[in-house]
């Protein structure tokens, strides 16, 4: 009887702690684990009552919002960590389901390579496991590396190589030199053989966008110019981004293809960040990420003047511009503390704003770089290399382009996206309409649409800047002229 109230005793204070904690203490408005904003309370209305949306919202407002949920998930993480499962007897370990490695297109590999693929003499003894997001994380101790495993096939690049050469037919008449930079993602190069089966090889959507970008759009190739300095901190291990001295060896070759000059690293000053954690913890979910800090290392130019201006965006919780700042000067790059999850801000202080950098390198070439995230190391490197630097990034991006190009005098202008937004119809289309959207635009895709295969792209007209206060009829793509792809489109890549 005893034994009976005892229990009775342990339950009734497990609920009321529970209660207390879960009711009563404050509750949590950003996840640092996640790097994001926690859902916010919904505002109650009869209508969404009624629809049962109000119950919905709360339910995920409540479970979202726990308190201590970091706490809990790192702890969930640690016994996650202990309980993985080895497949096959090797060092594959998993943590949740290996996802599939879909293939986005045929799987036919492009008529004509332009190299051969990386064979990886790096981490290829180096131990493996499978995290949740389609991560993969390699090694051990201090040297544990969390990789982004890739899903497309050669073909996934058409998109791009017609958007690419739509841009050359469209601004060649204004004396603009088009490049085409797609960058690999560091499981090119990291993932063990033994993890080869869940991830595509990517050398082979970038032979098949330089064989089909046409005679007219440069090359650029980073995927050599990465491969052969594979053995150096040319990607971060905790971040799903490369490092600045990878960005610094893709700038040398695109310096090269574009003739103009390019200072070496003794030009720059070094400039380390400490226990340095980034994006991988948030995706993976495996604490042995956040477990290996390592030094996020940037460089600053020397021996080159410039200044830099900012035309700022505002955007709403689900990353949508909603508001156009003014231009004003900054400073190029931002400075982090030791520690600080967020040092991939040094570059222009992130992604959502217009960049112009005027620079103390003689001539009139100036350079247009149009990007995703891993474009933003790689602008600093070519401050000696053109009197002036533009810096757009293709989702926030609320002007017209051409008529953009036209008014800064832009000559050069160069694509550099990582190989998830190479392999995406929907990238594509986006900076397709960049050419003839009315100044102030900011076009949105629909999270409704549905997967299909993309249209031709080179059945578009061509683009034509539309006068002042007019919108051309290709300036808003609609469902019926974007497609979705089964790799989508990573906000923060």
């Amino acid at each position: 009887m005893k034994a009976n109230h005892l229990y009775i005793a342990l339950m009734a204070i497990a609920l009321v702690a529970g209660t207390v904690v879960f009711d009563f203490l404050p509750r949590p408005t950003f996840s640092p684990l996640e790097r994001r904003e926690l859902a916010q309370r919904p505002a109650f209305t009869w209508k969404k009552l009624l629809g049962g949306h109000y119950t919905e919202e709360l339910g995920h407002w409540f479970s979202d919002t726990q308190p201590f949920r970091d706490e809990l998930m790192a702890a969930s993480m640690v016994i996650k960590d202990v309980c993985a499962l080895s497949l096959d007897g090797e060092n594959i370990k998993l943590h949740g389901a290996a996802p599939v490695a879909m293939a986005t297109d045929d799987e036919e590999e492009p008529e004509d390579s332009v190299a051969k693929p990386y064979h990886n003499d790096v981490t290829a003894d180096e131990m493996a496991k499978m995290a949740d997001a389609g991560v993969i994380v390699v090694g051990s101790g201090d040297h544990v590396r969390a990789l982004m495993a890739y899903g497309g096939s050669a073909k996934s690049g058409r998109s791009f190589a017609r958007m690419c050469r739509r841009f050359q037919q469209s601004l060649a008449p204004m004396g603009v030199q088009v490049y085409a930079m797609p960058v690999p993602l560091a499981s090119e190069f990291y993932t063990p053989d033994k993890a080869l089966g869940f991830t595509r090889p990517q050398r082979p959507v970038i032979d098949y966008i330089f064989a089909n970008v046409g005679d007219t759009v440069k090359a650029v190739d980073a995927y050599q110019a990465l491969a052969e300095h594979a053995n150096e901190d040319i990607y971060l291990r905790t971040d799903h981004h490369w490092a600045h001295l990878g960005a610094y060896y893709a700038a040398a070759q695109f310096a090269r293809v574009a003739g103009v000059p390019f200072r070496g690293l003794d030009h720059y000053d070094r400039h380390v960040i400490h226990r340095f954690v980034g994006t991988m913890y948030g995706y993976s979910k495996d604490i042995a990420v956040k477990n290996a800090p390592e030094d996020f290392v940037y460089y600053t130019p020397r021996d080159v003047t410039y200044d830099t201006w900012f035309t700022p965006y505002s955007v709403d919780r689900e990353m949508h511009v909603v508001g156009v700042g003014r231009r004003a000067k900054g400073p190029y790059f931002s400075r982090f503390k030791d520690g600080s999850g967020m040092a991939y801000f040094t570059y222009m202080g992130g992604d959502m704003k217009i960049t112009e950098v005027h620079t103390s390198t003689p001539g009139r070439r100036h350079l247009l770089i149009i990007k995703d995230s891993y474009g933003n190391a790689i602008p600093s490197f070519l401050f000696g290399s053109f009197s002036e630097v533009h810096v757009v990034d293709f989702r926030y991006c609320h002007r017209n382009l051409t008529r953009y190009v036209g008014e800064h005098g832009i000559t050069d202008l160069l694509f550099c996206f990582n190989t998830f937004n190479v392999s995406s119809s929907h990238v594509a289309h986006r900076c397709l309409a960049l050419l003839t959207q009315k100044d102030g635009s900011v076009h949105h895709v629909p999270d409704s649409l549905q997967q299909r295969r993309t249209e031709d792209v080179d059945s578009m007209p061509a683009a034509k800047a539309p006068a002042q206060g007019e919108i051309s009829p290709e300036a808003t793509p609609t469902g019926d002229d974007l497609s979705t792809d089964s790799l989508g489109e990573n906000p923060s890549m």
